[in-house]
């Protein structure tokens, strides 16, 4: 899948874009001042991008950087422990998907990238359910998800931190 709109090219993440991808995900990383939940190391990302679902890679031109992200994973698939107790709150419906984690470069943010990503993922999964969790300090991320019509159905804490776990559901049905 390639397709572009004016200002992004987007397409399935292949083996070329793993290095891209680990750096945008490790310069959003909490120890680099980010809100994603966790570290992702080359392997992580190699692990999270093994083909079985898809990952969506937005560039701004050919064979540039990669400026933005989206991985899924199916429910069963799900080994980290902070998605498996995003699950245990809310597992979605019989179709659903992990959606994220989800990363825009600093600069292509507030310019529709996110819901372009979005647009290309649901696609992906034929309009299934995505199910989704977002740090509740991370505001940028709840409203930016809000805005693509995403609902919070569930919450959970993990290692000292809440979370609200979102749904298209309604979008989807």
């Amino acid at each position: 899948m390639r397709h572009s709109n004016h200002a992004y090219l987007l397409g399935t993440a292949q083996a070329a874009d793993i290095a891209p991808i680990t750096a945008l995900l490790q310069a959003n990383s909490p120890s680099q001042g980010g809100s994603l939940t966790g570290e992702f190391s080359r392997d992580k990302v190699t692990s999270m991008a093994d083909g079985a679902s898809p990952v969506i890679v937005a560039r701004r031109v050919a064979d540039g950087p990669v400026v933005g992200v989206l991985f899924s994973a199916t429910t069963a698939s799900a080994q980290a422990p902070v998605v498996r107790a995003m699950l245990v709150a809310y597992a979605g419906g019989k179709r659903a998907y992990v959606y994220g984690p989800v990363c825009i470069a600093d600069s292509e943010r507030g310019q529709g990238l996110l819901a372009l990503l979005y647009a290309a993922m649901r696609a992906q999964h034929g309009g299934a359910e995505a199910v989704l969790f977002i740090r509740r300090d991370n505001i940028g991320s709840l409203r930016a998800h809000e805005r693509l019509g995403m609902r919070e159905v569930a919450a959970f804490d993990f290692d000292d931190a809440d979370f609200a776990v979102y749904s298209d559901v309604i979008v989807a049905q």
